[in-house]
Order: structure tokens, then C-alpha cells, then sequence
């Protein structure tokens, strides 16, 4: 009957088996059958990785949380859907093909936008798909016939639809803001695109001369780059230092233009001097500052941020330049008034990690005031939930705190914005169709804006776009809303917010109703892998090492949710090894079944007491696994079938029943065939989630199998329930790990045969060692068990192991050869005394004794000391065992 190989090589099985389920179409529910047997959805949408990346350790863990849950919901008899896709990253793809194009000669501008996207698309299309063959490999089994893609037709549509929507609301409008600007991919970023890193860095004060005056006010900044924007110099109005400046003129030195000393509140005056310049195009706060007295505006920076014709003498400088230049041309002239070190937290592009320029600058919003109020809503009322909980707060504090969200992207590769200009009358005009003549005038003067839409403004509509809205379509109508998203802590704003209130303006309903949110994952000494400290692991050479059932299950044993983890090699090499126990245990299990042995049937009135123990034991692991699966505490999950399979089945009940596999009793051997296989039914279909490959493999082999595992379905609970055997079994485990551990600390060897002398008080406990005696003489070499009444009934050469309710003894003499034990002994003490010797003649040596440091001496001593106690307990030992051989 047995086919399996020798021994265990996931090469060997698990891309036949990837491919089986994918030809079978296995991952792809058959959703008007499934709605007419009355089976109920259950969603899952993946975050879309770039289309042009490639796996690493956050995919891999992320997306075998999700294979888990929808393999588990597939088996429970849900129309599991778990739809796949990837992201057009509109930023990272640019850059990646500027950066090509500028390797052959090429720009960007000297191609122009339809050259340039049809090289864009080109390079998509040869790098693109490298993460999809990827997540393959690791055996995910979404359904890859419902694959999306954010720049498809359907998608695209979606994208134009929300944003005219939303903009016929008066939600969307275009403004001139304060904005995040990188300089390196020149392009707006949303202030989640923005990472503050903490850094040292210097204040410079500077002396401002008053108009017309003998006096000056002492201004403090940390951008004296920026000294040219200048339009007002602010102080508190509480702060009676300035009372007498407000109304005045301060005269910019060098640049030598006058500007107003205005009062306002948004000035700290513990910060500085507690006079700070207001550079209203350059600094968000100053902005608002600025709008409140009306200073106008004045743009000092290009895209590139470099500074522009506004900037008189120092136009064409890059913003370090211009800092040193100013700093130099002040100090030269008397103005600066010192320089101070200045802890602060400095904005940097999270993409390519450029230091951001706040600036002025006209582009699209959405407005979110409206938008966050029915997204914070839902968390209140308990309609959202996020695993853990404590990430609510993160949630709730970014909706509280919200700014309109700037939507324009100064970039080509992405959805364009479908909005239009006519340049003889200025008319905005927004449309789904190309507009070639003016609403307004008639004009056909018509452009198109250059820009494109945030790559998150796509993503926001992800989980019902993915469906087909804005049709209305059979998915979006059965599996829409999805249930759980399963992402990273680190984007709640990016994604998780932007999905909740798009959908529920859109749709009137939650995307989901669960976020569990996964840590990072960091190499062995807690450090976050990166490229540049070289510590990366390439998830598909830990793959081809050790297979994908090792990984995934080190994945998700190895964290709890929104909790980083460490990767480690060697629990890798743990979870392979598990991998390997349960196919040797499988193969022995089908190697020992007769040919014509077809069904796991158990024979209820047959079974002895380990039969109905483990039986017991798979059912309430069945139901702990599934509660904990329910309850997404999937590593715990994992944990118990593991700990269950590798201790309780093969450890156990495999050792347990061997004698009565090889036995003469052909009626109790086939009790025990029936035992096996059901159980190893049982816990091949528990471990699946987990550990598909293998899974799959093994349950191929089984005589009573009809179907693939992937689509059986989960084993039946609350069939048995034997708690009596459970507790006499729970004896006879405590009963002889104690011997076995006894036995190790006297370094004796675990075949050794003895007799078992056992002292209770407990009659009941006495009748379980008498029923399970076969079982001390099989897994604990106890030749007979001999109850007694006191401990005066054995001598003084036992060994003793306590239990609970009783205290087992083991003759000494069954056990050792005292002979060998002497001659052990003897070369203990041989060694031990040179030891001493050694020690001693050290520490009589007065050189090492006043030139070696203290504690050294110190050491020296105690381990002296202790050679001499070990040497005495060894004689006394020696002693005993000389008195036993006389005797």
C-alpha cells in the first residue's frame, strides 16, 4: 500500500502539488453553486505588493496568514474567496524607468508622456509577475482567475468614477497649500508618505535691525535657507518682550527688504529668542500664519529645490548651498548672533529617503472632515476591530487629527487626473471622456492635467473595485464586503483608513470588519532587515533549503499579531524537522496496514484505553485549533497541533501501541490500524492551513482518501470524549517522563530493566498502574510494579520519583553495574584531585597571587572550593558502591 519515499524532500512534491491545485482549479469558488447549497462568503483581498517587486519576509509572513485563514474557512465549508493583485506604485515604478531611460540616453521629457508610458508599460511588463510566481512558491491559494491589477481598464474606471463622484460633492477641489515636495522624484507627497527621523542638527540666531531705528530683534530659526521667503517676523502677543515691536518694520539684512513684526499665538516664546521669521511658502504653520495677516506669499524654491530668480543673489543655489551662503554673508555682516545644537524631527521622502521641502504649490485635495467622521464612527460603535486592539488608538488618532489629503502627483506612470482646462476662459472642467471643446466659452483651446492621482487613492478602492464596482456585479453582490484585511501596522493611515471612509461613502458599508495587523519581521539580533546592514533573507532560498511548509510555519509561530518577530535559521531547521517527524510517522503508520486495509473505521467496543485517550485528545485539539484559528491567535494555533502531532501522536500513542501492532491479536491489530488512520485523517486536515505541501502529500497515501485535502472537508469534533482514559493516560505520561528523567540524571542508560515499587495512598491510582503495567514495561523498562505500604518496604538504595498522589522507587541494583560504577568513579576522583592539585599549587604561587587581578584570584579559589566538595561526595559515592560489591 505504501508509496511514500524514504525519506522527506518537499523538491520533490510541492510544485506538482501547486500545479495539481491550480489545473483543477481548486482556489476559485464556484460562487451560484455555493450560493444555492446556502454556503455562506468569506473574502479576504490581498494587499497588492508592486508589481514589479519581489518577495520578501513581510509578504511571506502576510500572505501566510491569509492562505491559513482562507484554506481553514475553504475546509470549514465557506465559499472562500481570496482575491490576489498587484500595485502599479506609480512613484517607485517612475523612478525605476527614468533611471533606465537615463542609462540609454534618454529623459523623460524628451520622450514625451505617451513615449514615456508605453516604456513604462514595457518595463512592467518584463519585470512585472516576478512576485506572483513567488507567492506561488510559498503555496498561497488565492484565486488567481480574479487577478487585478490597479491599472487595469475595470480598475481605472473605478479610480475616475470615485474621484468625480467626490469632486461633484464639493469633496475634492484644487487649492494652493502647503505641501510636501520631494525634490528627487519632484512630485507632491501625502504626509503618510513622510517619515520624521530624529536627528541632531543646529539653530541659528540672527539679528534682524528695526526700521529706521538703533535697534534690532534677535530671530531664531532652523532653515536659514529659507531667510529669503521671508514676509513678517512674529512674536506672542503675551510676550512682553516684543510688545513694543509689534506694528514695526524688521529689515531682512543683506536682502535688505522690510517686512512687518506681527503678533500671534502659534508663536512658542520658549522657542529661540521667542521671535521667529514667517516664511509663508515654505512652512505649513507659517502658511496659516500667513493667511490670518494676509502677508501674501513668495515662493524662493524650484522643483528641485533649488533656489529660484525670488531669491535675488543666491537664485541657482541648492538648499544647502543657499544655508551656507546666508550663514556666511550674516556672519559677515555682523547679523549672526550665535549658533546653538537643536534636536528635531526632519521630514524625508519614504521612498527614496530625501529630505522634504515644504512649499507652496497648487494642486488636489480631498477634503476629509466629512469623510473621517463616519470611519471613526464605526471603530466607536464596535463595528471595526482591530487585532490587537491597542492599534485602534493609531486609527482613531489619525482621523481626529486629519488634513485634507493632497491627491496630485507631478508624475506620469499612475491614473491621470480626468480633469481639463480651457486656456481661453480658465474653465476647470472634470470628465470620465476626453473634453475638446469648453462647457463654457465654446473654446477648443483644451488641455488635459499633467498630473496623476496618489497611488493610494487607487488602493483606497481596492476591496470593492477588485469586484467590479462601479458595475454592479454577481461577486461584488455575494462576496462584498470582504472579512478580515491582514496587513502591517505601518500603513493604518496609508491604507487601512483611506479603504474604511472610501467605502463607506461609496458603498455605505465597512470594507471589512477585521484588521489584523502584522509586526515586522527583523533578523536574529532584533535589527530590521534592510539592504544597506546586508541582512535581508530572500524568503525563496529558505525555500529551496528547507521547503515552504518549514517557512510558513516559522512564520506564524515565531510572532503574535502586531508584534515584530526575529527570523532565526535554526527554527527553520526545527519546523523541516517537524516536517520530517510527521512524515516518518505517516510512513511507518501506512507501512504497517495490510493491503486490503481501506477504512479508518474505529471500533468503538474494542478500544483499550491509549485508543480512546488519543482519540479523545484529537477531538479537543480539533476544536482548540478552530477556536484559536477564529480568533486569529494563529500562532498559538499552530502551536497545538504541532505540540500534539510531534508529542501525544508519535512520541505517545505510536510507542504506546507497538506491541499490539506486532502482535499475535489480528481482531486488536485492526483496532489499532483503525486508531492510526483516523487519527493521522484528522491531523493531517488540522495541519493543512499550516502546512499545505506536505499535508496534501501525505493524505494522498491514505486508503480511505476520495478527495484532494485542500477542498475536504475540517474533522468532525465532539465525537469522542473518553475523560477517564484521558486522566489515567495523564498518569501513566507523568509516571514515566519522572523515571525516564530519574533515570538521565544518574546517567544511567533508559534501557535498563528494574522493578517499580509504588507507594499511594490512592487505591484508584493504584488500579491505573496495575491496568497500564504493559505500558511501564514497554516505555519504561519496569520488568513488574509491586505496590507497598510504607517506604520502610524498600531499602535505602532506590531511586525516588514523586508524583502527584504517590512516589515511585526503583532498585539501584536493577539499574547499575556497580563494577563500572567503580571504575568511574575512580577516574572522577583521579581527575578531581589533579584539579586540586592544580588549584593549589596556583594559588601557593605569590606572583599570580598579588600581580593577577582580585577577582581572578577570587575565582580561583571558589573553584577550590568546589573541587574539594565534589571530591568528597565522590568518596562517598565510591564508598557506597565498594559496600554494595562486598556485599
Amino acid at each position: 500500500m505504501n508509496s511514500m519515499q524514504k525519506t522527506y524532500n518537499p523538491k520533490d512534491f510541492e510544485s506538482r502539488i501547486y500545479a495539481d491545485w491550480m489545473e483543477k482549479g481548486e482556489f476559485t469558488p464556484d460562487r451560484e453553486k455555493d450560493k444555492a447549497e446556502g454556503k455562506k462568503p468569506f473574502t479576504i483581498v490581498m494587499p497588492p505588493p508592486n508589481v514589479t517587486g519581489n518577495l520578501h519576509m513581510g509578504h511571506a509572513m502576510n500572505n501566510t496568514l491569509q492562505d491559513i485563514l482562507i484554506r481553514f474557512k475553504r475546509m470549514r465549508g465557506y465559499s472562500a474567496l481570496w482575491i490576489p493583485g498587484t500595485d502599479h506604485a506609480s512613484i517607485s515604478t517612475e523612478v525605476k524607468v527614468v533611471e533606465k531611460l537615463r542609462k540609454e540616453g534618454k529623459s523623460k521629457d524628451s520622450l514625451g508622456r505617451e513615449k514615456f508610458l508605453e516604456a513604462a508599460w514595457a518595463w512592467t511588463e518584463e519585470y512585472g509577475g516576478n512576485i506572483k510566481n513567488q507567492l506561488k512558491k510559498l503555496g498561497v491559494s488565492c484565486d488567481w482567475s480574479r487577478e487585478r491589477f490597479t491599472l487595469d481598464e475595470g480598475l481605472s474606471a473605478a479610480v475616475e468614477e470615485m474621484f468625480i463622484r467626490l469632486y461633484k460633492k464639493g469633496l475634492v477641489y484644487q487649492g494652493d497649500r502647503i505641501i510636501n515636495w520631494c525634490p528627487h522624484d519632484k512630485t507632491a507627497l501625502s504626509d503618510a508618505e513622510v517619515e520624521h527621523e530624529e536627528q541632531e542638527g543646529k539653530m541659528w540666531t540672527f539679528r534682524y535691525p528695526i526700521d529706521g531705528e538703533d535697534d534690532a530683534i534677535m530671530i531664531s530659526t532652523t532653515r536659514p535657507e529659507t531667510i529669503p521667503g521671508d514676509l513678517a517676523v512674529a512674536v506672542n502677543p503675551e510676550d512682553e518682550r516684543y510688545k513694543d515691536y509689534v506694528g514695526k518694520y524688521a529689515v531682512i539684512p543683506v536682502i535688505e527688504r522690510k517686512i512687518p513684526i506681527i503678533a500671534d499665538s502659534y508663536v512658542e516664546s520658549e522657542f529661540g529668542t521667542g521671535a521667529v521669521k514667517i516664511t509663508p511658502s515654505h512652512d505649513p504653520n507659517d502658511f496659516e500664519v500667513g493667511a490670518r495677516h494676509d502677508l501674501g506669499q513668495l515662493l524662493i524654491m524650484d522643483e528641485e529645490a533649488r533656489l529660484n530668480e525670488n531669491a535675488g543673489k543666491y537664485c541657482g543655489l541648492s538648499r544647502e548651498e543657499a544655508r551656507k551662503a546666508i550663514v556666511k554673508d550674516f556672519d559677515e555682516g555682523g547679523y549672526l548672533v550665535k549658533i546653538d545644537d537643536h534636536h528635531n524631527a526632519v521630514g524625508h521622502c519614504e521612498r527614496c529617503k530625501t529630505v522634504i521641502e515644504p512649499m507652496l504649490s497648487k494642486q488636489w485635495f480631498v477634503s476629509m472632515e466629512e469623510l473621517a467622521k463616519p470611519a471613526l464612527e464605526a471603530y466607536e460603535k464596535g463595528d471595526l476591530h482591530f487585532v490587537p486592539e491597542r492599534f485602534g488608538k493609531i486609527y482613531t488618532h489619525w482621523l481626529e487629527n486629519i488634513r485634507d489629503w493632497c491627491i496630485s502627483r507631478q508624475l506620469w506612470w499612475g491614473h491621470r487626473l480626468p480633469v481639463y482646462y480651457c486656456d481661453d476662459c480658465g474653465e476647470v472642467m472634470v470628465s470620465k471622456e476626453a473634453v475638446h471643446t469648453c462647457t463654457a466659452c465654446g473654446s477648443q483651446n483644451i488641455r488635459q492635467d499633467e498630473d496623476s492621482l496618489d497611488t493610494w487613492f487607487s488602493s483606497a478602492l481596492w476591496p470593492f473595485s477588485t469586484m467590479g464596482w462601479p458595475d454592479s456585479t454577481p461577486d461584488l453582490d455575494f462576496y462584498y464586503p470582504t472579512d478580515v484585511l491582514i496587513t502591517g501596522y505601518d500603513i493604518i493611515f496609508f491604507w487601512v483608513i483611506r479603504m474604511v471612509f472610501s467605502a463607506i461613502e461609496i458603498t455605505g458599508e465597512l470594507p471589512f470588519t477585521d484588521v489584523y495587523l502584522t509586526g515586522l519581521i527583523r533578523d536574529e539580533q532584533g535589527r530590521k532587515m534592510s539592504k544597506s546592514l546586508g541582512n535581508g533573507i530572500d524568503p525563496l532560498d529558505v525555500i529551496d533549503q528547507y521547503g515552504a511548509d518549514a517557512l510558513r510555519f516559522t512564520l506564524i509561530t515565531g510572532s503574535t499579531p502586531g508584534n515584530d518577530m526575529r527570523f532565526s535559521y535554526k527554527r527553520v531547521e526545527s519546523n523541516r524537522n517537524f516536517c520530517n517527524k510527521l512524515w516518518n510517522a505517516s510512513r511507518f503508520v501506512l507501512m504497517n496496514l495490510p493491503e486490503d486495509f481501506y477504512d479508518a473505521k474505529v471500533i468503538k467496543e474494542k478500544l483499550h484505553s491509549e485508543d480512546r485517550w488519543i482519540l479523545t485528545r484529537v477531538d479537543e485539539i480539533i476544536v482548540e485549533v478552530q477556536e484559536k484559528i477564529e480568533k486569529y491567535d494563529i500562532g498559538m494555533a499552530a502551536e497545538a497541533v504541532h505540540d500534539f502531532i510531534w508529542d501525544e501522536y508519535c512520541d505517545w500513542y505510536i510507542e504506546m501501541v507497538k506491541p499490539r501492532l506486532y502482535g499475535n491479536d489480528i481482531e486488536d491489530r485492526e483496532v489499532v490500524y483503525g486508531v492510526l488512520l483516523d487519527v493521522l485523517e484528522k491531523i493531517l486536515k488540522m495541519l493543512h492551513p499550516f502546512m499545505p505541501f506536505i499535508t496534501e502529500e501525505i493524505y494522498a497515501f491514505l486508503p480511505s482518501t476520495k478527495e484532494d485535502l485542500i477542498v475536504s472537508p475540517w474533522p468532525e469534533s465532539g465525537v469522542y470524549k473518553y475523560d477517564e482514559d484521558v486522566e489515567k493516560i495523564s498518569i501513566l505520561r507523568e509516571a514515566i517522563r519522572g523515571i525516564r528523567n530519574a533515570k538521565a540524571e544518574m546517567d544511567i542508560e533508559p534501557f535498563r530493566k528494574s522493578k517499580l515499587y509504588l507507594l499511594t495512598d490512592d487505591d484508584a491510582r493504584a488500579e491505573v498502574y496495575d491496568e497500564l503495567k504493559n505500558h511501564f514495561a514497554n516505555l519504561a523498562n519496569c520488568t513488574a510494579i509491586e505496590r507497598i505500604p510504607d517506604r520502610d518496604a524498600v531499602s535505602d538504595d532506590v531511586i525516588s520519583v514523586v508524583v502527584e498522589k504517590a512516589e515511585l522507587f526503583l532498585p539501584m541494583k536493577d539499574l547499575v553495574d556497580y563494577d563500572k560504577e567503580a571504575q568511574r568513579l575512580k577516574k572522577d576522583m583521579e581527575k578531581t584531585e589533579a584539579e586540586i592539585e592544580r588549584a593549589e599549587k596556583k594559588l601557593a604561587n605569590e606572583n599570580f597571587v598579588s600581580k593577577a587581578k582580585p577577582e581572578v584570584v577570587q575565582k580561583e579559589r571558589e573553584k577550590l572550593e568546589t573541587h574539594k566538595e565534589n571530591l568528597k561526595n565522590l568518596k562517598e559515592r565510591a564508598a557506597f558502591v565498594q559496600k554494595q560489591l562486598a556485599d
